[in-house]
């Protein structure tokens, strides 16, 4: 059972933006890098990304695993031996590399706090390469589709993998309570004090977020100018703003150009905090260093 939502993510396809293809890859990169560093993976290898967790993973040969991200509880269940007592259920620690029989199943809880949550496996999700990538990508369709109850999963191979060093790695922070952000380039389209009301009060994440953007409810920003900008190119992390005044934080599978202008972008230290913003979250900006003359 995959949870909610869950896909296959690596670090995305870069370079085909001219193509209108996004880059897509995990949300929250960090944590997918460490999850794979913990198996002794490439950073870069692909993995399975779950929203809100709530999936069980069913491993048909044993493999180490780790589970990064939104932190969940975890549990392994493995089969008793033949003629003994029926299956075991132990509780496993995220953020450590946990060995998984042959048989054995990975139950991933709903996290308290945050989103995303990343499971890697030692070799990596061997699904075919599309574009130089193993992602799911939302906007686009491209990838393999999201996991759906009884998708199997190819593991690549392990042999020439370097030895797992990494016992324990400390948690994911917590999704943000203030994400930085750098003004404009079109923070010209909005009336002076657009910037300040920005960063004056708390928005709200929306039930409409996804992995193109968090959606958010607060004070509506104005426009000085009427009309659309010609599309142009657009960045993870760019606080776009339709027509009704409220901002989009764009994330991994953003459209690669747009024509809405966008007031800032985010640090991108803080991108990864921002994926893990759930529905229901309240969430300031705060210019960064250097940007404060702006207000």
């Amino acid at each position: 059972m995959p949870g909610p939502y869950a896909t296959v993510q690596d670090l995305g396809r870069p370079g085909y933006g001219h193509l209108g293809v996004p880059r897509s890859g995990a949300a929250d990169a960090p944590s997918l890098r460490l999850a794979n560093r913990l198996v002794g993976n490439p950073e870069g290898a692909a993995g399975i990304e779950l929203t809100f967790g709530g999936a069980c993973l069913r491993f048909t040969s044993g493999a180490w695993a780790a589970v990064t991200g939104a932190p969940c509880p975890v549990e392994l269940r493995t089969a008793g031996p033949p003629g003994g007592p029926g299956s075991r259920v132990r509780a496993v620690g995220p953020y450590a590399p946990v060995w998984v029989p042959a048989g054995g199943e990975l139950r991933v809880g709903t996290p308290p706090a945050g989103l995303r949550t990343y499971v890697a496996v030692r070799g990596g999700v061997d699904t075919p390469l599309v574009m130089g990538s193993r992602s799911t990508d939302s906007l686009s369709g491209l990838g393999p589709p999201p996991l759906r109850p009884g998708t199997v999963l190819p593991v690549g191979p392990t042999g020439a993998l370097s030895p797992i060093t990494v016992d324990a790695a400390p948690p994911t922070a917590p999704a943000p309570e203030v994400l930085r952000i750098l003004p404009g380039p079109r923070d010209d389209w909005f009336v002076p004090g657009a910037l300040a009301a920005l960063c004056a009060g708390p928005y709200q994440v929306s039930q409409d977020s996804n992995r193109v953007g968090v959606r958010l409810d607060g004070a509506r920003l104005e426009r000085a100018r009427d009309g659309e900008l010609p599309s142009e190119g657009m960045v993870a992390g760019a606080l776009q703003v339709p027509p009704d005044g409220l901002p989009i934080v764009f994330l991994a599978d953003h459209p690669p150009t747009g024509g809405y202008p966008v007031i800032a972008v985010l640090v991108s230290a803080d991108l990864a905090g921002a994926a893990q913003l759930r529905p229901g979250d309240r969430v300031r900006f705060r210019l960064g260093p250097g940007s404060e003359a702006s207000l």
